[in-house]
């Protein structure tokens, strides 16, 4: 094709390709280039032009759709180029992520992606791209969105476009996918005069008062909490094993950790145990499928300790708690106690802050809550923790003062 056979259009970017018109624009860097189909008629090229300038207005404000625009031309796949757009490449990524995640953060991802690749132009070019348009993303999401929520979009897409990196469709672009800072809220825990009125006012029924006590004395996530079963819990009542934790969807799957763990009992948390489990014991046990990860379960044959059953008016009722259900009757138990409301994960904080405020030795309080380590305390419940007691510096004086008695004078022996 030559130069003076574009020049006779007399339309800038349309070319007369053999009988067929073919329409030819830059846009940052990127060629586009789309034989129509159509005979070079005038009628046909002013058509081109138009078609030329839409396109390229789309591709401005982030519009573009090739397939609508060009249906009847040869995509980018056909001509032996892998597209670069974002929506494309992102129908080719979530595939690949999706083996290593669970069906549940698969639809969260697809939902941040979507959102995000929407915000920005699902057709732009990845390769094109500049750090100034991952900026504005940031600034568009956060306009009408919570930090927390616009906070795990940017960790979703930044994830997507380090996966562009490494495949070599764009580059240093997900780096700029910075979160915003999210101010911290320290725990809200119950009060032991709150717990007692929650226990005496708010819960009416046996199963309530079992259940709210258990949930404060063992710290176990809600999830944790709903999906416990008799089969879990001690012959003597001195500890129960966190095995599975069920989510909304009512899928049962392994607790956060992906690993168990045990819990030892305080009194309380026993009476409680043995309330829910006599009622338990009039269920018979049915076979829970929990998930290890996204292609592998096990089957677990027991006796869940909560249920919906036991206090349902309604005959149709399901047979397990799911998170949501659980909130509603918190939240009407805090109601009817007249007491600051707050979420029900606030029992797991008010388990952690009584034993800190105890003196409780750290290592021991993480173990309880399934933390590998007691940094996290330190950081989340730093107010609880008394470390310039008068009282601290009395015990371990007196503890040094014992070792003095164990340990050999080590002065006396030099000489």
């Amino acid at each position: 094709m030559t130069v003076e056979a574009a020049a006779k259009t007399g339309y800038p970017g349309i070319w007369i390709h053999g009988k067929s018109i073919r329409v030819d624009f830059m846009h940052k860097g990127v060629r586009h280039r789309h034989t129509l189909g159509l005979d070079p008629t005038k009628a046909n090229l002013k058509h081109a032009a138009r078609l030329r300038s839409a396109a390229m207005y789309a591709l401005r404000t982030g519009t573009y759709n090739e397939a609508e625009m060009f249906p009847h031309t040869r995509s980018a796949q056909s001509t032996g180029q892998p597209s670069k757009r974002l929506g494309d490449l992102c129908e080719r990524y979530l595939p690949l992520k999706a083996v290593d995640i669970t069906p549940e953060t698969q639809s969260r991802y697809e939902i941040a992606l979507r959102i995000s690749l929407d915000t920005i132009g699902r057709n732009r070019q990845a390769d094109a791209l500049k750090p100034a348009d991952i900026q504005q993303l940031r600034v568009d999401l956060i306009a009408t969105r919570a930090v927390s929520t616009v906070n795990h979009y940017l960790a979703t897409f930044a994830g997507f476009l380090y996966w562009c990196e490494d495949n070599g469709y764009c580059k240093d672009l997900a780096k700029h996918c910075t979160r915003f800072t999210k101010s911290h809220k320290d725990p809200d825990p119950l009060s032991f005069e709150e717990y007692q009125v929650l226990i005496e006012k708010g819960c009416l029924h046996p199963i309530d008062r079992a259940s709210v006590t258990l949930a404060v004395y063992t710290g176990l996530r809600p999830g944790e909490l709903l999906a416990l079963a008799l089969e879990d819990v001690a012959p003597d009542l001195s500890k129960i094993t966190v095995r599975r934790s069920v989510t909304q969807s009512l899928t049962f799957k392994v607790p956060k950790t992906n690993k168990e763990r045990t819990v030892l009992l305080f009194p309380p948390a026993r009476e409680a145990l043995q309330v829910l489990m006599d009622d338990a014991k009039q269920r018979e046990a049915v076979d829970l499928e929990v998930w290890l990860n996204r292609h592998e379960s096990r089957i677990d044959h027991v006796r869940v300790l909560l249920s919906p059953k036991t206090q349902a008016r309604k005959k149709e009722v399901n047979e397990f708690f799911v998170p949501s259900a659980w909130n509603t009757k918190w939240a009407n138990l805090i109601r009817r106690a007249g007491i600051r409301s707050r979420p029900p994960y606030q029992t797991r904080h008010t388990y952690a802050c009584w034993n800190l405020t105890a003196r409780g030795n750290l290592a021991f309080i993480a173990k309880q809550l399934g933390h590998n380590d007691y940094s996290m305390l330190v950081q989340v419940y730093a107010r609880w923790i008394d470390s310039e007691s008068p009282s601290e510096l009395e015990r371990i004086w007196a503890s040094m003062q014992n070792m003095r008695q164990i340990v050999p004078n080590l002065s006396q022996d030099i000489r």
